[in-house]
């Protein structure tokens, strides 16, 4: 992510920002990718704190136009989570449109959202995060710094964030647009398999089971291992952190300006970058930033996930 400019006075402003300290109100282009005087506010701005322009006065912006249902408001705390789960979303968005993904010269589906949350007037539920066929669910109980701390510590997983959770089921709603190019099964089942094997009955026996003991051997995660469709997920997600971690640090000077013409002197750079900034992690006594180990085969699956996803969509011929 960027580091931005104030319109007016030329001060230092940042992506979540609703106004400048000189009192101008801004507004992000996500079409531009940059920060703006606030012309057309998006619908959500009082309500959530979206600070994106619409297309148009009145309307939702392009990221808050998405989310189909949100959580129950009638209920305490529910306000709260759903901010804080459109900020992760409008993050990962603004991510994508500056990869050519639903801005609009892109001509393809968008994903739906629901976001739910586990408490509502008629009792508690729970909320199943996924994708299905475009539309995306996501439990909004994530939300909450100390529930998700809890959950990563249960599932004994080292990483556990809603921008994580959004770049993975984003992921998979863009394997289906991805699947519209040609060359595309070839290419994604030479890297990640076969995904016409039975989903349903792998997941259950990853659940049953567990994780190959050997998977770090192939597998960003264990989680990776367990089907095609996952492994495409995980390393998407995973070329999408490193590809943001990166930018956002080449935008405060903790990285060079110059990006690497070759694409692996590239992913070589970022992994390095995520080595440094977990050494200055341990400084504080926190965890690392980037706790994952890549395998020269993880990396080769980074490599073609980052190569599908910046080429951003097809254009129709």
């Amino acid at each position: 992510m960027r580091v931005f400019q104030c319109p007016s006075c030329g001060e230092q402003v940042y992506f979540e920002n609703l106004q400048c300290g000189c009192g101008v109100e801004l507004g992000f282009d996500a079409d531009l990718g940059t920060m703006t005087r606030l012309a057309r506010p998006c619908a959500f701005r009082d309500e959530i704190g979206c600070n994106w322009q619409a297309s148009e006065a009145g309307a939702a912006c392009a990221a808050c136009e998405t989310t189909r249902t949100h959580p129950d408001l009638a209920v305490e705390g529910n306000a709260a989570l759903w901010r804080r789960a459109e900020a992760a979303k409008r993050w990962v968005f603004a991510q994508l449109m500056g990869l050519g993904w639903f801005s609009t010269d892109d001509p393809g589906a968008r994903p739906s959202f629901d976001l739910l949350s586990e408490q509502t007037r008629r009792g508690p539920v729970q909320p199943m995060m996924g994708h299905l066929d475009g539309h995306i669910t996501i439990n909004v109980a994530e939300a909450d710094p100390a529930e998700i701390i809890a959950r990563r510590e249960q599932m004994d997983e080292p990483y556990r964030t809603m921008i994580g959770h959004f770049r993975h089921e984003i992921a998979h709603f863009l394997f289906l647009r991805l699947a519209e190019n040609p060359g595309f099964a070839d290419q994604f089942r030479s890297a990640f398999g076969d995904e016409r094997t039975d989903y349903g009955a792998a997941l259950a026996q990853y659940h049953d089971a567990g994780a190959d003991p050997g998977w770090r051997a192939a597998h960003i995660t264990a989680y990776a291992s367990s089907h095609p469709h996952e492994d495409w997920a995980e390393t998407a997600a995973h070329a999408l952190h490193l590809r943001d971690v990166t930018e956002s640090a080449r935008a405060v000077g903790l990285a060079p300006a110059e990006v690497p013409d070759d694409a692996g002197e590239a992913l070589s750079a970022s992994l390095e970058l995520t080595m440094a900034l977990n050494h200055v992690n341990r400084a504080m006594g926190l965890g690392d930033l980037y706790p994952f180990v890549v395998t020269p085969a993880v990396r080769a699956k980074l490599r073609v996930a980052d190569a599908l996803l910046t080429e951003g969509p097809a254009v129709p011929g």
